[in-house]
């Protein structure tokens, strides 16, 4: 992997982040302020909602620490090996995690008039999107695994050809 491929990926990772931790310490409490407001048939919504937003950012930071993780193993060239399988497993975790979440607040918003209907089959495409995307990692993980062997099994012939030298 190039150097500066990885500067780019970790440039975006940091900005990223920053913006993921800018959302959790002003636009979190200014939502929870506007959602202050709700009409009292609708407050319930209030808590839920707060609380799937910040898990989807938490989703969010997780697996990009994990691609920061994955990287730095990929620049070390260490990234075919057993403990690149933590990182994705976690990243696949943290996808799934949060198309449910997306779900969850589909099936928040669905019933009544709180918002229309448009939406709510919009929130849901978003969480079979998210999940889409974790069948992705799960087939990249596949991937993973059959490099990992084959690096495996070439240094298992590097060292039977040494001893035949």
């Amino acid at each position: 992997m190039g150097r500066l491929t990885v500067l780019a990926l970790r440039a975006v990772i940091v900005a990223l982040l920053a913006g993921s931790l800018g959302v959790q310490a002003v636009m979190v409490p200014l939502l929870a302020g506007d959602l202050e407001g709700l009409d009292a048939e609708y407050a319930y919504l209030r808590t839920p909602l707060l609380l799937v937003v910040v898990l989807v950012v938490l989703a969010a930071q997780t697996v990009l620490v994990c691609v920061w993780r994955l990287v730095t193993m990929a620049r070390r060239g260490t990234v075919f090996s057993h403990a690149a399988f933590r990182y994705v497993h976690i990243v696949i975790g943290a996808f799934v995690a949060a198309a449910l979440l997306v779900f969850a607040l589909g099936a928040l918003l669905a019933p009544g008039e709180a918002v229309a209907p448009g939406i709510v089959l919009l929130v849901g495409g978003a969480a079979l999107a998210v999940l889409g995307i974790a069948l992705i990692v799960l087939v990249l993980r596949m991937l993973l695994a059959q490099a990992v062997a084959r690096d495996v099994e070439a240094s298992r012939m590097r060292a039977e050809l040494a001893e035949v030298i």
